[in-house]
């Protein structure tokens, strides 16, 4: 039903939609003077020819190049708002409709509005993808009319695909053809606007089509925690690398690994032990007389500063000579001689003004077993505090030292502890202790492996794992005496052995001392019934093989003692009883 509308498409003038009511026209406002100019025939006839509703005007179907919807803008670049104008009355255009929809020469006057805003358009067939206007505040965007109201803007259209030719038969269908997939559109014409006011940058300040701040955050913030991550990691490796140099010396230098350094305590019988609590106790000796002088070594027996150690360690000084004590402290003090005896090869000196001594406890030889552990301390070759350390290799050893005057006064009869532990030059007078840092021996003679003639004294060979040393016992007994009186009292049987007899056992002579008997008168011998020319052949069940080793085996006891003797006499055996008797030592 035809209700006087037009029934075509609006078509789109280069005039201003009218305000007031529909179908009314308002009366423009025209300078004095102006003359109207004549609408074009048809103007207001929808159904003239040449009109909007004509299917045959070029305009009755959408344009090559319409214009572009408002939406179309690109980000940023707001469309001006147009002038405002004094209504027209709705009617005849001022000039007949431009197929190409460009707009008229020159500025606008008052009697036509300012063109609406035209979008540069691409080469024919190249879509412009839609772009949102941002309105301006001095050209608002046109708002649409109310439904129904005649002479207002046609509704904005997006660009549509190019119009193929109309056919002859059908001169007002139009055939719409698929638009083609869009291509990608320069940056500068989704950013370019002619029309745009004076001033406007030409390209928009915003961000690239495509782009969401968000996502730039994003990769913003990935790209801090990437960074933070290596700046750690690069921190890392460089301290790393600083603290091995620092540590290591550098790169080019070698430094070997090494153990740090512990200060846990040595168990007591361990050597370490052992040495660390006998060594502030023994002492080296420096020993000078008019004809020779000697080292050697001694431990304190006492807090009142007596030193035992060996009559041949002290034996160059004399009676004039000079005795220097130095302590494992390096402490030196001087000493005087106490007392000394050749038979037991044992002397006592005495240091004064000392304090602090700690005395080196003793203890009891006769407890000793083959095997047991030992430490021997001293100054071989004058090299203080010397420790060596090895075993006890046998017991009850009759060895015999000295014998350089020729009479046989300086002649020493030991009844020995033979050891391997190291003993050299200078170690004589030494303490030989066992596990519990007791002193057991008194390091006194080793056998030189070059001169084959039996123990020496003060020889410079070297040791050969051939040491011996007093019992304690014996040397406690002798220690006492020589602090006591000076003297060394020796256990005697009263008898002159022949040294020359080289059978099994010990035989009396034929004379004694001065050509007088060889059995002393009145003496233990006698008493028990030992005859001239009897051979000894055994001491408490233990067996003598010459008279070295019978002198041995009595000075090992004390006078006052009771022996039993087996002996021979014209090929009969005989066992005896006698108490030891004493004779003073030189």
């Amino acid at each position: 039903m035809d209700d006087g509308k037009p029934t075509g498409p609006q078509a789109k003038w280069w005039s201003r939609p009218t305000t007031g009511r529909p179908g009314r026209a308002e009366p423009e406002s025209r300078a004095p003077g102006e003359d109207t100019p004549p609408a074009p025939p048809g103007a207001g006839d929808p159904a003239a020819p040449g009109s909007a509703a004509d299917p045959s005007h070029p305009t009755a179907s959408a344009p090559d190049h319409p214009a572009a919807p408002a939406d179309a803008a690109p980000p940023g670049a707001g469309r001006e708002p147009q002038a405002s104008h004094p209504p027209r009355p709705s009617g005849a255009p001022l000039h007949e409709p431009d197929a190409y929809s460009t707009p008229p020469y020159g500025d606008p006057g008052p009697w036509a509005p300012a063109p609406p805003v035209q979008r540069p358009t691409p080469a024919h067939g190249t879509p412009v993808p839609p772009q949102a206007a941002a309105p301006s505040p001095q050209h608002p965007s046109p708002v649409p009319p109310p439904a129904g109201v005649q002479g207002g803007p046609a509704p904005v259209q997006p660009h549509p695909a190019p119009v193929q030719p109309q056919s002859p038969q059908h001169p007002a269908a139009v055939q719409q053809q698929p638009a083609p997939a869009p291509a990608p559109v320069p940056a500068q014409w989704g950013q370019y606007d002619p029309w745009a006011a004076p001033g406007q940058p030409l390209t928009q300040l915003g961000p690239p089509a495509g782009t969401e701040p968000g996502r730039r955050k994003n990769r913003r913030g990935g790209a801090f925690a990437g960074v933070l991550l290596l700046t750690l990691v690069a921190s890392g490796i460089g301290g790393g690398v600083g603290a091995y140099i620092e540590r290591n010396g550098g790169l080019t230098t070698v430094e070997l690994p090494q153990a740090s350094r512990t200060t846990t305590d040595r168990a007591p019988e361990s050597v370490a032990g052992i040495a660390a609590s006998a060594l502030p106790s023994v002492v080296t000796l420096h020993v000078s007389g008019t004809a020779e002088s000697g080292t050697g070594t001694g431990f304190v027996l006492d807090n009142r500063g007596h030193i035992l150690t060996n009559n041949h360690v002290v034996a160059p000084a004399g009676t004039t000579g000079d005795i220097t004590v130095t302590f494992s402290s390096g402490e030196t003090a001087t000493a005087e001689l106490v007392g000394k005896d050749s038979g037991y090869d044992l002397a006592v000196v005495r240091v004064r003004g000392v304090s602090g001594l700690k005395p080196l406890p003793l203890g009891n030889s006769d407890n000793v077993r083959v095997g047991d552990p030992v430490v021997a301390i001293g100054a071989p070759f004058d090299l203080s505090n010397t420790v060596t350390s090895g075993i006890i290799s046998a017991k009850q050893r009759p060895i015999t030292a000295g014998g350089e005057k020729g009479d046989g006064s300086d002649i020493s009869y030991v009844d020995a502890l033979q050891t391997d532990a190291p003993i050299n030059p200078g170690n004589s007078g030494g303490p030989l202790v066992d596990t519990q840092a007791h002193v057991i021996g008194i390091n006194s003679a080793i056998r030189a492996a070059d001169s084959g003639k039996g123990p020496e004294r003060g020889g410079q060979s070297g040791s050969i794992g051939l040491g011996f040393a007093i019992p304690i016992n014996q040397g406690k007994r002798v220690a006492e005496e020589l602090i006591n009186t000076g003297r060394a009292t020796h256990p005697v049987i009263g008898v002159t052995l022949d040294m020359k007899f080289t059978g099994d056992g010990a035989k009396v002579g034929t004379k004694g001392a001065d050509d007088g008997p060889a059995v002393t008168k009145d003496g233990p011998a006698a008493k028990a019934g030992i005859r001239s020319g009897d051979v000894i052949t055994a001491v408490q069940g233990q067996r003598v093989h010459s008279g070295e080793e019978l002198i041995v085996k009595i000075r090992a006891h004390r006078p006052g003692d009771r022996l039993e003797l087996r002996l021979t006499r014209g090929g009969e055996e005989l066992t005896i009883t006698l108490t030891l008797g004493s004779s003073s030592g030189t």
